[in-house]
């Protein structure tokens, strides 16, 4: 069951983080943007227990996860915006 929750918060917060930074080379669909909140997800979890906000073993609820999601999508689209210059 925690991995339909995992899903379901990971898809929200990826639609948060695409809504508050929106752009045209950022991944779109439904499993992508679950992907981007998952991934957003794991990133705050691991910077919120690196800088001491979160225990070992503690997530990052639907607001981390929007954070990460937005670190994501901001990394993205550096890589994304270069490949595009170099072509």
């Amino acid at each position: 069951m925690s991995i339909i929750w995992t899903v379901i918060i990971g898809f929200i917060a990826g639609v948060i983080a695409k809504f508050i930074m929106p752009g045209d080379n950022e991944p779109s669909g439904f499993i992508l943007t679950t992907i981007l909140g998952i991934v957003g997800a794991f990133v705050a979890t691991y910077l919120g227990q690196a800088l001491g906000w979160y225990r070992p073993g503690e997530g990052a609820g639907l607001i981390g996860a929007v954070f990460g999601a937005i670190i994501v999508l901001f990394v993205y689209g550096l890589f994304a915006g270069r490949q595009r210059r170099a072509i």
